[in-house]
């Protein structure tokens, strides 16, 4: 921190995501370069695409994928519930390394292998199929849903006092670019009145 960038000029923001979304992976690795980039301090939490996709009518491939889904969402959250908060980012990043750059479909293998990676107890991967920390899974989802409305996805992001979805954004901006967009990003956010900006995407998701 320079001595420019006192506590007091500094920003906390929170990161909502779920470890299935593609979409959600890119726009985490972008916060990552906007950390390094501008003076703010990310916390990162779970929302969940199987609470979202509730009762909705869903295609039978896309309706599989949300009943699987609940895995990874719960033993995050039972993970940070025995063993802090800390331990949230390190899952997310070794799930989402396995899925989405590893092309994982397996999601007890990915469970399996974060909780390895990150040093916790396999025992956690036993709460993928209960629902037994549902109710702070609900919570957490529930945070970021209260902040943006429920016609929106993941990840949702708050910071200053004002939350938006997305940015949806492919490949990562990355160093200074990745810090014109937050900047950006904070402005439209901060608008009285600002709702949406959007156009169609014409590439998927560029991991690298």
């Amino acid at each position: 921190m320079s001595a420019t960038e006192t506590a007091e000029t500094r920003s906390s923001a929170e990161f909502w995501f779920d470890p299935l979304c593609p979409w959600a992976w890119m726009t985490s690795r972008w916060m990552m370069q906007v950390e390094e980039v501008r003076p703010v301090d990310v916390t990162w939490s779970v929302m969940s695409l199987a609470v979202l996709n509730e009762g909705r009518d869903l295609p039978d491939t896309y309706r599989e994928m949300m009943d699987r889904a609940w895995g990874p969402v719960r033993v995050i959250i039972a993970a940070a519930a025995e063993h802090g908060d800390k331990v949230i980012k390190p899952l997310y990043d070794a799930m989402g390394t396995s899925i989405h750059l590893g092309g994982e479909k397996d999601f007890a293998k990915v469970i399996a292998g974060a909780l390895e990676e990150v040093g916790l107890p396999w025992e956690l991967a036993e709460v993928a199929d209960s629902d037994v920390n549902d109710a702070e899974l609900r919570a957490s989802h529930q945070r970021a849903i209260d902040l943006v409305g429920d016609d929106v996805g993941t990840p949702v992001i708050a910071v200053n006092g004002e939350a938006f979805f997305g940015p949806v954004v492919s490949p990562a901006p990355k160093g200074e670019a990745a810090g014109r967009l937050w900047d950006g990003c904070v402005l439209v956010a901060g608008t009285p009145g600002f709702y949406e900006l959007k156009r169609s995407r014409t590439v998927g998701p560029i991991f690298d």
